[in-house]
């Protein structure tokens, strides 16, 4: 398992990542119905926070994946056998998403990441023998994996009253493995390869927050047979969407990641600010599900209630995507205005009686701000 050329041409995606990908599509829909769920039954801050450590589990399993796979691919036997197994670890995982929502229980998904994390551990340790000049880095990972799946473990056997904040403390011991682990050398991974690959993980959140819409607002169809409000809701979250896809590919990731993040201060603020990314997407296709139910009186949620369930997550990925992806580019003065001002126009249209459509139009008209100042 020798280190993948960096500067490789035609380096893609290869049909197992694809596999890969494609299966933790149910992880992700489970996380976002079940952040539905709570929202609906009135669980706001609680539904949001299991929503954040669920998605957070989901992220980094694809994530330390990913950069593995940019850096170490034979493609042999082992390694594909490997990854399958990573695959059933994910699928256990997504099992576990409504208990560790509905009753705080992440046995399941501790399960599941024991299955994912034991066979990383095991390709970083076959790296660290393939690779000499990079064995140091790849034994800090191994370690790393290792000590924080059985920090996880541990989690399982406090008392209910600490949990939480052992949470946080593994979240941060989880963060640091890499910046550690990749202090003592840098691993051989593809500039291309790695903005193809988020880029691939972003069409799948987006792909899953307008399936869900879709689903609820047909309930919704269903149960009313179609009102003004409803229409608007189904044109508004479509116009999101649009507009949300429009605005990540507006600029090319891999020449951010061949250049100057290169630099880890650069880098690592790019690839750990995706998890707002991916999560905010994730979370707009349950907010829009909930605004649904809004409309036809299946909540009792008050209209800026269900109407922030809307805005806040197109603000934050708005907010996101401008940060890590699109202000590197360029610091024009249009864009250091434009964009902020258009994340307070849509938490202002929580009051507005037609979210949807109005964080639509304020995102088609940031979308159409960065297109012309790339141009």
């Amino acid at each position: 398992m020798a280190g993948r050329d960096s500067g490789e041409p035609h380096r893609t995606s290869t049909p197992l990542e694809l596999f890969f990908d494609l299966c933790f599509v149910v992880a992700v829909a489970q996380a976002s119905g079940s952040l539905h769920r709570a929202l609906e039954s009135g669980d706001h801050a609680t539904g949001v926070l299991r929503f954040a450590l669920v998605f957070f589990t989901i992220w980094w399993a694809w994530m330390n994946f990913t950069w593995f796979a940019s850096a170490y691919d034979p493609d042999d036997v082992p390694y594909r056998l490997s990854v399958l197994l990573q695959i059933t670890g994910s699928l256990v995982l997504a099992a576990g998403v409504d208990r560790a929502f509905e009753a705080g229980d992440l046995t399941v998904i501790t399960v599941g990441y024991v299955v994912l994390r034991t066979a990383l551990a095991a390709l970083w340790l076959r790296a660290a023998l393939a690779d000499p000049a990079r064995r140091r880095t790849a034994l800090r990972f191994a370690s790393g994996v290792a000590a924080c799946q059985l920090g996880w473990v541990g989690m399982l056997l406090v008392p209910a009253a600490v949990r939480l904040p052992g949470i946080v403390v593994m979240i941060l011991a989880e963060l640091s493995v890499p910046v550690w682990a990749q202090s003592a050398g840098m691993t051989p991974w593809h500039p291309g390869h790695i903005a193809e690959r988020y880029g691939l993980f972003t069409l799948i959140v987006l792909g899953e927050s307008v399936a869900a819409a879709t689903v609820a607002v047909r309930g919704a169809f269903d149960r009313h047979h179609g009102t003004g409000s409803l229409w608007a809701l189904a044109a508004g979250g479509l116009l999101m969407a649009f507009a949300m896809w429009w605005l990540y590919f507006a600029r090319p990731a891999h020449t951010l990641l061949a250049t100057t993040h290169q630099d880890h201060r650069r880098r690592f603020p790019w690839a750990y600010g995706h998890y707002l990314v991916f999560a905010s997407a994730t979370a707009e296709g349950a907010g829009l599900a909930f605004y649904a139910d809004h409309v036809t009186r299946h909540t009792t949620a008050t209209s800026a209630a269900a109407g922030a369930a809307v805005t806040v997550p197109a603000a934050v990925f708005l907010m996101t995507v401008w940060a890590v992806h699109l202000r590197p580019h360029r610091k024009s003065p249009a864009e250091r205005i434009a964009f902020p001002a258009a994340a307070a126009g849509i938490l202002a249209a929580s009051w507005s009686g037609a979210p949807a459509p109005a964080s639509g139009v304020l995102l088609t008209a940031v979308a159409a701000v960065a297109g012309v100042r790339r141009r």
